[in-house]
């Protein structure tokens, strides 16, 4: 039989055509036959991420992908409890109640710091943790000085805060505020600022009507009545500072002071131990701050004017006299009492401190070598 071809095509070149279509179909079902299955499974769902849990209280943070302040306040937060101050009766006869805010600091013995004037004459202290829990609360010490006291209740395995290292922290730095503003109903509220300033002295009148000048941490962290005792944490998720006051005068806005956790380490220490914390005593009193404009206008060196000497004390025994001015501690300037009072709170009782005075009666410049003794109880 003779084949007939497309007219114009040459039999080899039917040849080749016939061989790229059967090339081709075999191509296409392979590619079927091996895609097919694939296509026939069922999409699969990708994993959910892990939820890392927060580390357990008193441990460092480790972050994940929500914000940093999240993280410290679901793991310092329950560390700071409420606490409540029975002070006296009021005209019903029920006690007057003073709130504010504690950290715990040993989840083992249960111990609490908080501000002294926090609980400063109570008759009765209750401490309480998230919410609903209460304890009746034990004063193991306080130091008016300070502002710092020391709690305890008979609980174990409670949330612990992690403290951190004041000295290490910088102007600028993100300040995490924690505690009870306005009493347990807002209970463990989280504030935000940064730290504005460091060793800012503040003046304040202790419960007693005693003036105190504490050395403190500066922030802008809104801290409100209630939030005294309460926790300043960095980013670390590290108490830094106990929050302690706030400046309400008005017209001002975001300065708020802690007491730096290294001055109160030593303190809280103490108090545990002992149950009472010992100050260094000079044995001066009726003391003047002269300023330079006073030693301009007087004659006088710039410092600190001895007005009265406590008998027998340790100013007596070293021969300070009445009408010396103090104008160096240590060879470090001294230019008021509150300069006086930080290099001497450095030391403890039956160090021996070097006094730079100046003698009115001669003017001349004098070191007097002075065994400090201990601050009486008031």
């Amino acid at each position: 039989m003779q084949r007939v071809f497309p007219a114009g095509l040459k039999p080899f070149q039917v040849l080749a055509a016939v061989l790229v279509i059967f090339l081709s179909a075999a191509f296409g079902a392979g590619a079927a036959i091996t895609m097919m299955p694939r296509l026939a499974q069922k999409p699969q769902v990708p994993p959910a991420p892990l939820v890392q849990p927060a580390p357990p209280a008193g441990q460092p943070v480790q972050f994940n992908t929500d914000s940093p302040v999240v993280t410290i306040a679901r793991q310092v937060g329950p560390a700071v409890v409420g606490v409540a101050a029975m002070t006296g009766r009021n005209f019903t006869g029920e006690g007057a109640i003073k709130q504010g805010s504690g950290v715990i600091i040993d989840g083992n013995n249960g111990y609490i710091v908080t501000n002294n004037h926090v609980i400063a004459g109570a008759d009765r202290i209750s401490v309480s943790m998230d919410g609903n829990r209460v304890f009746p609360a034990t004063l193991v010490g306080a130091d008016e000085r300070s502002d710092l006291a020391v709690l305890r209740i008979q609980e174990n395995n409670l949330p612990q805060a992690r403290l951190g290292d004041s000295a290490a922290i910088q102007v600028g730095e993100t300040a995490v505020a924690i505690g009870n503003p306005l009493g347990q109903e807002f209970a463990r509220s989280v504030t935000v600022g940064v730290i504005s300033a460091l060793d800012r002295e503040v003046t304040v009148t202790g419960p007693r009507g005693i003036d105190i000048t504490l050395r403190t941490l500066q922030t802008d962290a809104p801290i409100n009545p209630g939030n005294s005792g309460g926790a300043l944490v960095n980013l670390r998720g590290e108490v830094i500072g106990i929050n302690s006051v706030k400046i309400t005068t008005g017209g001002v806005e975001g300065m708020g002071f802690a007491i730096p956790i290294n001055d109160a380490r030593p303190i809280i220490d103490e108090i545990i131990t002992r149950g009472r914390v010992t100050h260094p005593f000079l044995g001066i009193y009726n003391l003047q701050d002269i300023t330079a404009e006073m030693a301009r206008w007087y004659n006088i060196p710039e410092g600190v004017y001895i007005g009265g000497i406590f008998k027998d004390g340790p100013a007596a025994r070293a021969g300070l006299q009445v009408g010396d001015v103090i104008i160096a501690v240590d060879n470090n300037k001294a230019a008021n009492y509150a300069a006086i009072q930080h290099l001497i709170n450095q030391k403890a009782p039956g160090d021996k401190v070097t006094l730079t005075v100046v003698r009115q009666a001669s003017k001349k410049q004098q070191q007097v070598i002075l065994t400090l003794g201990e601050m009486p109880s008031p």
